[in-house]
């Protein structure tokens, strides 16, 4: 039996709590600030002003969204002298940001997806 490469990185079936964690991840990535957020630490890291500015959100809303990223471990933070700095926390997530944004910029230009 020939199995395709996207079987081979993936051999056996995700678990309920995999399935579970997977969601939880889709669902934080479902609002439109937080996934702003996301894309603008794709380019590297940032402060909350520049996040503010890149994503066109309130500051307190800024926050509170970069705090949620944080406690679901999708974000990583490191103080420089007061400033907090925000980090993508793995390239997984930055794929998974692009991809996302990929297909939805496919779906506007009425283009199907390529692999």
């Amino acid at each position: 039996m020939h199995l395709s490469p996207a079987q081979d990185a993936h051999p056996r079936t995700p678990g309920e709590e995999q399935f579970a964690l997977a969601a939880e991840l889709l669902a934080l990535l479902g609002d439109r600030t937080r996934l702003a957020l996301l894309h603008a630490l794709t380019g590297g890291e940032a402060d909350v002003t520049t996040l503010t500015e890149a994503c066109g959100a309130a500051r307190p809303a800024v926050s509170q969204h970069l705090a949620r990223l944080r406690l679901a471990g999708l974000v990583d933070t490191r103080k420089e002298g007061r400033r907090v700095v925000y980090s993508l926390r793995d390239g997984h997530l930055r794929r998974l940001v692009d991809e996302a944004l990929n297909v939805a910029g496919h779906r506007l230009d009425g283009r199907p997806p390529h692999d």
